[in-house]
C-alpha cells in the first residue's frame, strides 16, 4: 500500500471511488486548498466529519476517505465551483491539525468575518502564530492508500446487476414510468455502470445508498469482497424497515 499527505476536504458527505460529485468551495481555508492544489496539480481526500475527535477546534476527518481529481473547475466572485471524481480509497493515519482554529474561536476574535463576508486570505495568514510549523489553515494527513484487489469476478458482477436493477426498477414503480421505457433505461444504466471495474461495488453503493453512515460502511471495507457484504447488508436493513 502506498501512502502520503493529502489535503483533506472535510465535509458530512461520502465520496465513492468512480463517482462524481459537485462541491461550492467558498471557505478561506478550503480556497487556499484549491489554490495549492490547482498550483501543484495535485488531488486531494474528501472525508466525512467527525465531530467526536476535533482537530484544533475543527471537526476531524473520519479515519477512511476518497482521493478526489478536479475534472471542472469554474470561479464565480469569491465562489469556486468543482465537479470531482473519485479515485483511490485511503485510510487516514496521522491527521495534521490546521494551523488557525474557526472564527467563533475566541482567539480569532480579531478576524472575526463580518456581515458573512470573509476576511482575505493575508490578513488570516497574518494571524497564525509564529510557533506554527506551517502556515496551512486547512486539515491534512498522512494517508494510505488502499490497492485494488484485482478485477470482479462473474458472480459479483451478476450480484451487483440485480441489486441495481431491483432499485432502479422500485424507483420507477413509485415514479409510475412507462415499463417499456424503464426497461430500457434500467438495461442502459445498468450495463453502464457495472464491468470488471473493481470501483464498480461502490459506484453501485453511491447509486442506491441514501444513508452517508451506510456509505460511510462500504467505503470503510478492507476490500472489494467485503465491500460487497457490506453493501448487501445495508440494503437488506433498508428492506427489513420498510
Amino acid at each position: 500500500m502506498t501512502s502520503e499527505t493529502l489535503p483533506l476536504f472535510v465535509l458530512p458527505m461520502v465520496l465513492m471511488p468512480g463517482e462524481v460529485q459537485e462541491l461550492r468551495v467558498f471557505e478561506p481555508r478550503y480556497r487556499q486548498m484549491l489554490d495549492d492544489c490547482v498550483l501543484d496539480n495535485k488531488n486531494f481526500g474528501l472525508v466525512m466529519n467527525d465531530p467526536f475527535e476535533p482537530t484544533n477546534h475543527w471537526d476531524g476527518p473520519r479515519t477512511h476517505g476518497c482521493e478526489a481529481e478536479i475534472l471542472e473547475h469554474e470561479t464565480k466572485g469569491s465562489n469556486h465551483f468543482l465537479s470531482i471524481v473519485g479515485r483511490r480509497r485511503f485510510t487516514v493515519e496521522e491527521v495534521i491539525a490546521p494551523a488557525l482554529p474557526p472564527f467563533e474561536h475566541p482567539s480569532m476574535e480579531a478576524v472575526m468575518p463580518e456581515e458573512g463576508m470573509f476576511p482575505d486570505l493575508q490578513t488570516i495568514l497574518e494571524h497564525i502564530p509564529e510557533s506554527s510549523l506551517h502556515q496551512k489553515l486547512y486539515i491534512s494527513a498522512k494517508v494510505r492508500y488502499h490497492e485494488s484487489s484485482g478485477p470482479t469476478n462473474s458472480t459479483h458482477q451478476t450480484m451487483l446487476r440485480d441489486v441495481l436493477n431491483g432499485v432502479l426498477n422500485r424507483i420507477g414503480a413509485v415514479l409510475r414510468i412507462d415499463e417499456q421505457v424503464l426497461d430500457s433505461w434500467v438495461a442502459e444504466r445498468v450495463e453502464h455502470v457495472i464491468d470488471e471495474d473493481p470501483n464498480s461495488v461502490f459506484t453501485v453503493a453511491a447509486l442506491v445508498l441514501n444513508g452517508l453512515e451506510s456509505k460511510q460502511q462500504v467505503l470503510a471495507s478492507a476490500d472489494e469482497e467485503e465491500a460487497l457484504a457490506e453493501l448487501m447488508h445495508q440494503l437488506s436493513a433498508v428492506y427489513e424497515e420498510e
